[in-house]
């Protein structure tokens, strides 16, 4: 008699295992939402990631000269760094024949490092080694794709202002590439190299299989045991709230800046002063803001422990003996004998 069911082909998931795998991996979105928060807080002031910024202008500015040739670009300073980088062509629109462009911290490519690594880190099923292999590498090709993309700026606007020169719309190809490559560019690259290397490590087989073998990989718990080095991160993380407090309460530059901002509101004034005020009063609030940041991840990281379950499947007790109970006590010659010496070798 022929059988009435047919095999479900090798390979093929049931709509169970669908539903699994979307439950396991619905903690990415959630880490990358909280990751993307930090990272704000983080970045509100303009130059939050100086050193980056600083060494790829530097970059930009040697491989645009070393390219098109002495003198097509020269870096000076922006905000008192050395971010900005003025490329020159007679073509160019303005009295000085250039284009002036700085690096700011979303133009450091961080922001795209981080949000690859949370894909990396979160994928289960992949040893850990290789996932520190894959952030590495994947980080830095970014960081040459963002060099590129900071590269190719000088001849998408020469093209452009050869053909109409000295017209300020001539840079509008240069700007509207800018935009398109953080718009989707960035991103599209982005999900395909973390979804290629997902899938050479056979990502869906070894994620189904970590979610039989361990449909609890982790849980978050309140720390019980503090030793000295939590005791001095949770201090760092208070010191950074005093800190970020203090930026603007006495800081004097930031004090200035807000009396001279409050002057211009109130008297309805426009000037470079009220500019230079605000942004002074701007960054002194977004270092605030961002060592806040910092302080609450610190202090919550320090506070909490993330617990993985036993080989027997059992979560780890939360109870810790002390020295005292965890050793048997042993007799010292040195305690005192009680009793009469014949009792005494009797019960030896």
């Amino acid at each position: 008699m022929a059988a009435t069911g047919s095999a479900r082909p090798e390979g093929d998931m049931s709509w169970q295992e669908v539903g699994e795998l979307g439950l396991r991996y619905g903690r990415i979105p959630l880490a990358l939402i909280l990751v993307e928060a930090f990272y704000w807080f983080l970045t509100i002031p303009s130059d939050t990631l100086a050193p980056i910024q600083v060494t790829e202008a530097w970059i930009w500015n040697e491989l645009t000269n070393l390219i098109y040739g002495e003198g097509t670009a020269v870096i000076s300073h922006h905000n008192g760094w050395l971010t900005r980088i003025d490329l020159l062509h007679p073509s160019f629109p303005g009295p000085y024949d250039s284009v002036g462009l700085y690096v700011s911290d979303e133009c450091a490519g961080v922001h795209e490092m981080i949000f690859l690594s949370t894909l990396v880190m979160m994928t289960d099923g992949v040893p850990q080694r290789e996932k520190w292999k894959a952030v590495a590498v994947m980080c830095g090709i970014v960081y040459i794709l963002n060099i590129l993309r900071l590269v190719v700026f000088y001849p998408i606007a020469l093209n452009s202002c050869l053909e109409t020169p000295n017209v300020q719309a001539c840079l509008t190809p240069m700007w509207q590439f800018h935009e398109t490559v953080y718009t989707w560019g960035f991103l599209v690259v982005l999900v395909s190299m973390w979804l290629v290397w997902f899938l050479r490590f056979g990502g869906p087989a070894r994620t189904l299989a970590a979610t039989k073998e361990d449909p609890s990989p982790w849980r978050i718990q309140r720390r019980h045991l503090w030793e000295t080095k939590h005791k001095a991160l949770l201090g760092a993380a208070l010191l950074l709230f005093v800190l970020a407090m203090t930026n603007i309460s006495t800081n004097q530059e930031a004090i200035d800046a807000r009396d001279t901002l409050a002057f211009c509101e109130f008297s309805s004034q426009l000037s470079s002063d009220c500019a230079d005020a605000e942004q002074r009063w701007d960054d002194a609030i977004g270092y605030a803001w961002s060592l806040s940041a910092l302080s609450l991840t610190v202090g919550v990281g320090t506070m909490v422990v993330v617990e993985r379950p036993l080989e027997d499947g059992t979560w780890p007790s939360r109870e810790v003996k002390a020295d005292n109970e965890a050793e048997p006590q042993t007799k010292s010659h040195h305690s005192k004998k009680s009793g009469s010496w014949k009792r005494r070798s009797e019960e030896e």
